[in-house]
C-alpha cells in the first residue's frame, strides 16, 4: 500500500516576530539534522515526534508545548506507525532573545495546559486574516510564560492597572477604523505590550481585541440599518472583507449582515 501523501501548509501572517506558520501531518518523513535561525514553537496535535537535540533524545507526547532554540541542530521522526500531525509558529529573535537558548537546550518540552491552550488559541489568530491584533495579543502572552519556565520562575502576580487601561481603551476608540498593533500602542502608551493586554482584560473584563472588534461590529449595524451594502460596510468599519466582517457580524449578533440589513425596517 502506498504512504499517504504529506499535508503540508505554510504563511507569513503580518504579526510581528512572526517568520512563518507551519502546518504539517506526516506518516513516515523523518527530518535529518539540521538548524534554524529562529526559535520553533512547535505542538502535536495527533501522534507524536521523537527528536534529538544537543545529543538528547526528546519527545512530544500529548500536550507538551515544544521550544526549539536557534542554532541548535535537531532531527526529528515520527514516534508513531501512523506519524504525527503538528503546527509550527517560527518566532524571530525578537520575541525569544538569544538568552534563552541555553535553558531551551536542557529543557525544550513544556507540560503546561494553560501554554498548550493559549498556543492553540494562538494558531487559531493566525489563519484569520484581519485578526493581527488579536494574534499579537496571543502570543505576547504566550512569549511572557515561555519566559517564565525558561528562566525559571512562577508566574509573576499582576497589580489592576485602571489608569493604563483607561489610556488604551481611548486609543481603541481613536482608531476603530485603522485598528492599532498591540507593538505600537505599547510604545504609544509606554507600556509592556503584556502589561497593557491584562491591564485592559482585567479592568473591562475583554481583551483589546475583543472590545475594538465589538466597536466596529456596532458601527457595521448602524451603518447596515442604513442601508449600505456588508461588502461595503466591511471596508468602512475596518475589516479587511466582507468574509472577515461576516465572521465576528455572525459571532456578536447571530446573524449575518446580509440577513440583519435585510430584516431593517
Amino acid at each position: 500500500m502506498a504512504a499517504a501523501q504529506p499535508e503540508v501548509s505554510a504563511w507569513r501572517p503580518s504579526v510581528p516576530g512572526v517568520v512563518e506558520v507551519f502546518h504539517a501531518h506526516f506518516t513516515e518523513y523523518a527530518y535529518p539534522m539540521h538548524v534554524h535561525d529562529v526559535w520553533t514553537l512547535l505542538v502535536v496535535d495527533d501522534g507524536a515526534v521523537r527528536y534529538d537535540l544537543e545529543r538528547h533524545e526528546h519527545g512530544t507526547p500529548l500536550g507538551t508545548v515544544s521550544l526549539l532554540p536557534p542554532h541548535v541542530p535537531h532531527n526529528g521522526s515520527p514516534a508513531t506507525p501512523h506519524g504525527f500531525r503538528k503546527r509550527v509558529v517560527y518566532l524571530d529573535t525578537s520575541r525569544l532573545g538569544t538568552d534563552l537558548i541555553g535553558p531551551a537546550v536542557d529543557g525544550p518540552d513544556l507540560v503546561d495546559p494553560l501554554l498548550r491552550r493559549r498556543v492553540g488559541q494562538l494558531h487559531s489568530a493566525l489563519a484569520r486574516p484581519g485578526d493581527e491584533l488579536e494574534a499579537e495579543s496571543r502570543l505576547t502572552l504566550v512569549g511572557e510564560r515561555l519566559r517564565d519556565h525558561l528562566r525559571g520562575r512562577d508566574a509573576p502576580a499582576h497589580r489592576p492597572d485602571p489608569v493604563l487601561a483607561g489610556r488604551l481603551r481611548e486609543l481603541l476608540d481613536a482608531r476603530v477604523v485603522d485598528g492599532v498593533a498591540l507593538q505600537e500602542a505599547a510604545r504609544l502608551l509606554h507600556a509592556h505590550p503584556a502589561h497593557l493586554v491584562r491591564a485592559f482584560s482585567g479592568a473591562y473584563g475583554i481583551a483589546p481585541h475583543q472590545y475594538l472588534v465589538s466597536r466596529r461590529v456596532g458601527r457595521a449595524r448602524r451603518l447596515l440599518l442604513d442601508g449600505r451594502a456588508p461588502g461595503e460596510v466591511a471596508v468602512a468599519t475596518g475589516f479587511c472583507d466582507q468574509a472577515h466582517l461576516t465572521r465576528h457580524f455572525k459571532k456578536l449578533v447571530g446573524v449575518t449582515p446580509s440577513r440583519y440589513r435585510l430584516s431593517a425596517r
